[in-house]
């Protein structure tokens, strides 16, 4: 059966693997390995990310690793962008290729008569041949096909090619238009085809890694994909199995950290989006139930508060103020390390050494 590990001990263990209890001693590019990529719907939230995860980070770490194409911003797990290491890049979009092409089937009404091998090739060559906007491809897309729905192509070409975004775009600091090209293009690697045999085995041991102790279905609710059931059971003899207080099978590295449940966890200012919170079925290891659903106003995600190891607040952050939103009674003493992480953060993210008095409590909102 294995023994149970309750709420606590399941966040501990966690945030051991996200390196949220205490910050690494590792490089940024190390770090976006380990984690197996950051969430990067928005340009900012991966270097928060690294700044609650990584001991001396400075934006320029990533933003260098950007630049000098060793990570990329791709559609990966879950078919949103992520920020990985190139590696990873060429190794992870084999993995998903599968759901990408499941998605293509979704838009098939708006795509009649559309050759999609035909439709890949075109948009390689297109976006080869410079980086490109999703509007050129689809307007490219429309003068071969033009009763298709233009969404529906900009969709298909999304999921049929591995697209990167290219610089200025995710550059702290810089703005730019997202506009695409080619992994190959870009890194001047090509992913594989199909994906090795082992492949799915190594991930799920990195995401243990990084994200466990998990079920199966953590895992699916990460990755996007379904049916992963196979490699867990072919992994079983190299893993410790547990049991969550529901009865829910979790499986381990044997190896892995997992603190005693009253170990120390220092508050931590996530971003919209961070990993953490969207890679288990499960999330209650993170977000206790009363604090369910407040981290969303309609479909915006907002910038979350770890107290105690659990989500316990937002915060917004307006030239060099910020703001935090206490989702409930806070001792006086943890208040005082609230304030003093933001004022790191505004301090490191600013490289302006920091005001005393640039956190102040109230609502977010207001």
């Amino acid at each position: 059966m294995g023994s149970v590990l309750d709420t606590r001990s399941l966040n501990r263990a966690t945030l051991a693997r996200q390196l949220l209890l205490r910050r690494a001693a590792l490089s940024a590019e190390d770090a976006v390995a380990h984690l197996l990529g950051l969430q990067a719907q928005n340009v900012k939230p991966p270097y928060f990310q690294l700044h609650a995860r990584l001991a001396g980070f400075r934006p320029a770490a990533l933003a260098e690793l950007m630049e000098s194409r060793k990570v990329v911003r791709m559609v990966t797990m879950r078919s949103t962008i992520h920020t990985h290491t190139a590696h990873d890049a060429l190794t992870l979009r084999p993995l998903v290729q599968a759901a990408r092409d499941r998605e293509v089937n979704a838009f098939r009404k708006g795509l009649v008569g559309v050759d999609l091998e035909r439709l890949g090739e075109l948009a390689r060559a297109f976006v080869e041949a410079e980086p490109r906007t999703m509007g050129e491809i689809r307007e490219e897309l429309l003068a071969y096909w033009p009763d298709a729905d233009p969404q529906s192509l900009s969709v298909a070409a999304r999921c049929r090619l591995p697209l990167v975004q290219v610089t200025p775009r995710g550059v702290w600091g810089q703005s730019g238009q997202v506009r695409l090209t080619t992994l190959q293009q870009w890194t001047g690697r090509s992913p594989a085809e199909e994906p090795p045999a082992h492949a799915v085995d190594d991930v799920v041991l990195r995401y243990l890694g990084a994200f466990g102790p998990a079920s199966v279905k953590d895992m699916q609710t990460w990755a996007g994909l379904t049916r992963l059931r196979e490699a867990f059971e072919r992994l079983r003899p190299r893993l410790a199995v547990f049991r969550d207080e529901n009865g829910t099978e979790l499986f381990d590295l044997p190896d892995a950290p997992r603190p005693d449940a009253d170990t120390p966890a220092p508050p931590r200012f996530l971003p919209e989006f961070d990993n953490l919170l969207l890679s288990h079925a499960d999330r209650t290891r993170v977000i206790a139930p009363e604090a369910r659903g407040r981290t969303w106003t309609g479909n915006q995600a907002h910038r979350t508060l770890l107290v105690d190891g659990f989500v316990a607040g937002l915060w917004r952050w307006e030239g060099e103020s910020l703001t935090v939103e206490l989702f409930g009674k806070t001792p006086k003493g943890e208040q005082e390390l609230i304030v003093a992480e933001g004022e790191r953060l505004v301090a490191e993210m600013t490289e302006t050494g920091g005001a005393a008095g640039s956190v102040r409590f109230g609502s977010i909102h207001g």
